[in-house]
């Protein structure tokens, strides 16, 4: 027999399902616009050498000094609130309780430690697990012990969980984040739910059941991972742009596709590149997760990451994504409703990928093919430097230059 209260494998779910007072939905109240926040892992991966890079291991050490510049360089005060454990975090085993514990060497001082120093500041703190019996790495994962985790997460006072997928079947992956986010409604903390199974599942050609992901998670991952280059950035807006699998008409306040982190501030963008990221998972809705070393960042990244008006499309009241209407030659058309009413921002992403195209567009287009029908006209700005472009009627063309794998980042605002 199974015992579930502890534990969760494939022949209990019958069973939990059965026997619990199971809800549908996820119902945290979190997550009303997308999250805002920094994640170890595309930069600082699962480096656990110390001894010779104790600044860039995956350590408390590591976490509390980005949660220090976080607050002094301006990022808590733009929004960014969690700062996030991803993989490598763990000892290799469990303690004699079966309980979860931090690799002693690397985080002396334990995780409950860790999120008050984290809290001290007036941030968040994330945490990463796996459903399957290991992490993606290798450490103990959360396969028979889902409860018990799930207790264990608030005890340490977690604000932000992600659960991966690996060394697991991704098959019954939704019903196992069903199990877990049971589990951590019912600790009775907010801890807002990130999810992955619908990445492995799209990787395996299954089609994801994202309204049933939409009511389980937070945010859900449903693309490879972000590399730190640009065919990996180019990939991941082009298969947002596709959206062959509808998973852009689930998304809103309280559940947001997440496209992975933000890699502004390292080193495989232009500067042109870096805007186009931070343009377009602005305008997708997404997550704005960094995953940089902000104690070293560029004065350009930085500004960048702060820009106050591409943060407020973001995290705009609305909660709408925005989606990809129109490519026209290489030039990329994506629109997002925004606040006030009638109000939209809109993007002319360059995509530069020939060598034809490796240079300057100047695009027109019209902006009724922009969806903007307001017969007293709208003013229109760009963006990033909040330059005013003029007043235009809804029958008129818009005329901007982009340059290649960048972006023009506009918005229109009603008269």
């Amino acid at each position: 027999m199974c015992s579930c209260a502890r534990m969760f494998s494939l022949g209990c779910l019958a069973l939990v399902f059965e026997l619990l007072p199971f809800t549908a939905a996820l119902d945290n109240g979190l997550a009303r616009t997308p999250p805002m926040g920094w994640l170890s892992w595309e930069r600082f991966r699962c480096n656990m050498d110390c001894k010779n890079f104790p600044d860039e291991c995956i350590s408390e050490r590591l976490f509390k000094n980005m949660a220090d510049v976080m607050v002094r360089d301006g990022y808590l005060g733009a929004g960014y609130q969690y700062v996030i454990v991803d993989d490598c975090w763990l000892a290799n085993e469990r303690d004699a309780s079966g309980r979860l514990q931090p690799d002693p060497d690397r985080f002396p001082s334990g995780i409950k430690a860790l999120a008050d120093y984290i809290h001290s500041k007036g941030l968040k703190f994330g945490i990463y697990e796996d459903f399957g019996t290991k992490t993606c790495e290798g450490f103990p994962g959360s396969e028979y012990y889902l409860q018990y985790d799930a207790q264990t997460f608030a005890n340490w006072t977690v604000d932000y969980f992600k659960l991966d997928a690996c060394s697991s079947n991704v098959h019954h992956y939704d019903d196992a984040a069903a199990v877990m986010g049971f589990w951590l409604n019912k600790t009775g903390r907010p801890i807002l739910y990130s999810c992955c199974g619908a990445k492995y599942q799209e990787s395996l050609g299954m089609k994801p059941d994202y309204k049933r992901i939409a009511k389980l998670c937070n945010i859900w991952r449903n693309y490879d991972d972000i590399d730190d280059s640009w065919d990996s950035v180019a990939s991941i807006i082009e298969f947002y742009g596709k959206d062959h699998s509808n998973f852009i008409q689930v998304a809103g306040p309280g559940g947001f596709n997440d496209p992975d982190a933000l890699i502004i501030g390292n080193y495989g963008l232009s500067p042109d590149q870096q805007r186009s990221q931070m343009a377009l998972w602005s305008i997708m809705a997404a997550p704005l997760i960094m995953s940089a070393d902000l104690r070293t960042i560029r004065p350009f990244s930085r500004a960048l990451l702060l820009n106050r008006s591409a943060i407020s499309i973001n995290q705009d009241r609305l909660g709408a994504p925005g989606r990809r209407i129109d490519k026209i030659e290489s030039i990329q058309v994506w629109t997002k409703a925004i606040e006030p009413k009638g109000s939209l921002a809109f993007i002319f992403h360059h995509s530069g990928l020939i060598p034809v195209q490796q240079l300057p567009v100047r695009f027109s287009i019209g902006l009724a093919r922009l969806g903007l029908s307001s017969q007293g006209g709208y003013n229109i700005t760009e963006v990033f430097d909040g330059r005013y472009i003029g007043t235009f009627k809804a029958a008129d063309t818009l005329t901007v230059n982009v340059n290649p794998t960048g972006v023009f980042f506009g918005k229109a605002v009603p008269l």
